[in-house]
């Protein structure tokens, strides 16, 4: 479990600067997933993967999305190790770089038509820095926040960096919405160049925050003591097997969910059902503008109630919206189409992303910490964020235009997630306090 590690007052203007800096990069990791994934979609298999093939192109073009999720277990193999090694800081300096660099090289270079086999090997490269990047950030951002915060106050503190997700998820919408005054031949030259090249700005602000925030308490103290590990991974996998494993578990609701509505349900509802693309990504952002109250507000209610009951609480509402949501897209009315991407996002996805940073981390030790949450989480991104929205994509082939298949799917995913929960520790510190005090207040039977 985690403990404070010094119990010094923390400013509260500093607090939130750092917590701004944290937030920061998980902001710019999901503002590049959805301009990549709507650009692999609309322009990149015609610019990178020209075939005869339309379809071949296309699938060329969406596989490289995948090229990112499976390089981030690696990143959290490699970056995680000297996040534990030489500190929180240092690290999310370096991975909030090589993600601005990555992606704004994206938005230079040259097409297929230009150099050749060159442009698509180059964009898998800068996919896989990508994806290496992300496999650090989220743990040390998460840290950065957590081990600077009030015991009392980490369960919020740490989902104000997940919040990250709907501002990216925002932000990405509305950079493409601005350039739909552009005509195709534009949008194809130029265009779709601009919401990556935007993106340097938001990577300027938070090198400039990250750079002049200080060391995180837990980890300067644990220097101090002579704690750090030499092979801090490869700790924190000897000693803490399960608890890695308890953190797959319950990640891997969180990220399936998240992805079967925004990536399958988007081309469900668009190439399925034959909705306006705007309204689907209009309903997408509503639904992240709204997990802007929802994610805080389930991190706050987890420090006072504990991480177990709250993540539950979020499995059993992915259950039972399952089925309800995919009901509510069919019916192909705006209205009930928004309510059922919104409900989705703010209820099924907010409450356990918001109390996600939290316990995760508080499972482990300071000097495997990074390790130990990195793992688990990253480990949950290829499997949940990779394979199960093209497992959902299958079986509504399979099944002729069914999505019964995918919502029970989801609810078995849910059911193996609860059960992770539940032989995990409850971790918040106000409930871990009062469980000790209870324990020392009953009589001993003689």
């Amino acid at each position: 479990m985690i403990t404070s590690a010094v119990n010094i007052p923390r400013n509260r203007e500093s607090i939130r600067k750092v917590a701004f800096a944290s937030a920061i990069g998980t902001t710019i990791e999901w503002y590049d997933f959805l301009i990549y994934a709507t650009a692999a979609s609309l322009v990149l298999n015609k610019l990178f993967f020209p075939t005869d093939n339309a379809l071949v192109s296309q699938l060329l073009s969406i596989s490289t999305i995948g090229v990112g999720f499976f390089a981030r277990p690696i990143g959290a193999l490699i970056l995680s190790h000297y996040g534990d090694r030489i500190g929180r800081r240092s690290l999310l300096i370096f991975t909030l770089v090589a993600m601005g660099i990555s992606t704004m090289l994206i938005g230079l270079l040259p097409t297929y038509e230009s150099i050749g086999i060159a442009a698509p090997i180059i964009l898998v490269v800068c996919r896989l820095v990508q994806g290496l990047a992300v496999g650090g950030e989220w743990g040390g951002a998460v840290l950065m926040a957590i081990e600077h915060a009030p015991e009392e106050k980490r369960g919020f503190y740490g989902s104000v960096v997940q919040i990250g997700f709907p501002l990216g998820m925002a932000l990405g919408t509305i950079s493409y919405f601005s350039l739909a005054f552009l005509d195709n031949a534009q949008f194809l030259s130029w265009g779709w160049r601009l919401p990556f090249l935007a993106s340097a700005l938001l990577v300027v602000v938070g090198t400039y925050v990250r750079i002049h925030i200080d060391e995180t308490p837990d980890f300067e103290q644990s220097v101090r003591r002579g704690e750090i590990e030499r092979f801090p991974v490869w700790q924190a996998i000897r000693r803490y097997p399960k608890d890695i494993l308890i953190g797959l578990g319950a990640r891997i609701t969180e990220i399936s969910w998240i992805y079967v509505l925004t990536i399958f349900g988007l081309s469900y509802a668009v190439q399925d059902l034959g909705l306006s693309r705007n309204l689907v990504l209009g309903a997408i952002s509503i639904g992240a503008i709204v997990e802007l109250i929802t994610i805080p507000l389930c991190g706050a209610i987890s420090d006072y109630f504990g991480r177990r009951p709250v993540y539950i609480l979020g499995c059993v509402a992915t259950i039972i919206l399952s089925f309800p949501i995919f009901w509510g897209i069919e019916t192909k009315d705006p209205t009930t189409v928004i309510l059922s991407f919104v409900v989705g996002m703010a209820v099924g996805h907010g409450i356990m992303y918001g109390v996600q940073a939290s316990f995760l981390s508080e499972m482990f030790p300071t000097n495997v910490r990074y390790s130990g949450s990195s793992l688990g989480y990253q480990i949950a991104a290829p499997l949940g964020g990779g394979i199960v929205p093209v497992i959902a994509a299958a079986s509504v082939g399979a099944t002729h235009g069914e999505t019964w298949a995918v919502s029970l799917m989801m609810i078995i995913i849910a059911l193996l997630t609860i059960i992770a929960v539940y032989l995990s520790k409850e971790t918040a510190p106000r409930i871990v306090r009062k469980a000790q005090k209870g324990k020392a207040a009953t009589p001993v039977a003689s």
